[in-house]
């Protein structure tokens, strides 16, 4: 299936996860990707792997969290892919922390991160899209629908991904944009962010916030990230063509509760 020949998609926060899997999707069905991630190391040589299996991808350094970082990209994607189709906001950092424990500079990291790259790069996304259209995917979280009291930051800024994606669908409609925009929150995935989280806790605590994680999953096992990836891809596609500031929950059943 090639549903994306001929495409030109920017994934951000590539080098791993859901971000890898996701630009793996795209270039899996035709399309030529732009590998952004602020471990330029290791983009290269995922962006290499891919290439060696002849996919057409190309690798950039990327802070979403700067400006300046996103003009930089924007332009040498632009030269590269000639148009882009489909951004997909997907780069996100997490940190353990009640609102009691998270201190101002985690915090702001995280807003700036989770929340400023996305605006930032839907902003300069529709820029690149107004005039021939395209879709934008920002990757929310379920954390962003329901609250979790160790991940305060965490939830603030998911949480802000799901309603600034509406007001930025909209406000593409109001003006007469063929941009859709909608967000897609997974629950929890295999991935060096959930691993990573845990990892700064004591064994005994990760541990059991482990196996609580799983006790509320319906399905009892946490996503592969290339399910995530598929429901990423489905909403860039034609067959959401009547979607846009939706959100797409792929959670094992967690917040059916």
């Amino acid at each position: 299936m090639k549903r994306f020949a001929g495409s030109g998609v920017i994934v951000t926060g590539a080098a791993g996860g859901i971000g890898l899997a996701t630009a793996e999707r795209f270039a899996s069905e035709g399309a030529s990707v732009v590998l952004t991630d602020i471990d330029s190391a290791r983009v290269e040589a995922e962006a290499a792997r891919m290439n060696a299996s002849g996919h057409q991808v190309r690798a950039l350094a990327h802070d979403v969290s700067l400006e300046d970082s996103w003009h930089a990209v924007m332009a040498a994607a632009g030269c590269w892919l000639g148009r882009l189709d489909v951004l997909v906001n997907n780069a996100g950092i997490a940190s353990i922390g009640s609102v009691e424990a998270c201190t101002l500079a985690d915090w702001r990291r995280t807003q700036a991160v989770n929340l400023d790259g996305v605006f930032l790069g839907t902003q300069a996304a529709i820029a690149a899209m107004k005039a021939g259209g395209g879709a934008i995917i920002n990757v929310s979280s379920i954390e962003g629908i329901i609250g979790e009291p160790l991940v305060a930051a965490y939830n603030a800024s998911k949480g802000g991904v799901r309603i600034f994606t509406k007001s930025a669908a909209l406000h593409c409609m109001g003006q007469g944009y063929r941009i859709r925009i909608n967000s897609i929150h997974p629950g929890f995935v295999e991935t060096p962010m959930v691993s990573g989280a845990i990892g700064t806790m004591t064994a005994t605590d990760g541990a059991a916030f482990a196996q609580a994680i799983l006790d509320r999953i319906p399905m009892g096992r946490l996503a592969r990230p290339a399910e995530i990836a598929a429901g990423i891809a489905f909403l860039a596609s034609d067959d959401a063509s009547y979607m846009t500031g939706a959100e797409l929950v792929i959670d094992g059943g967690y917040t059916a509760r």
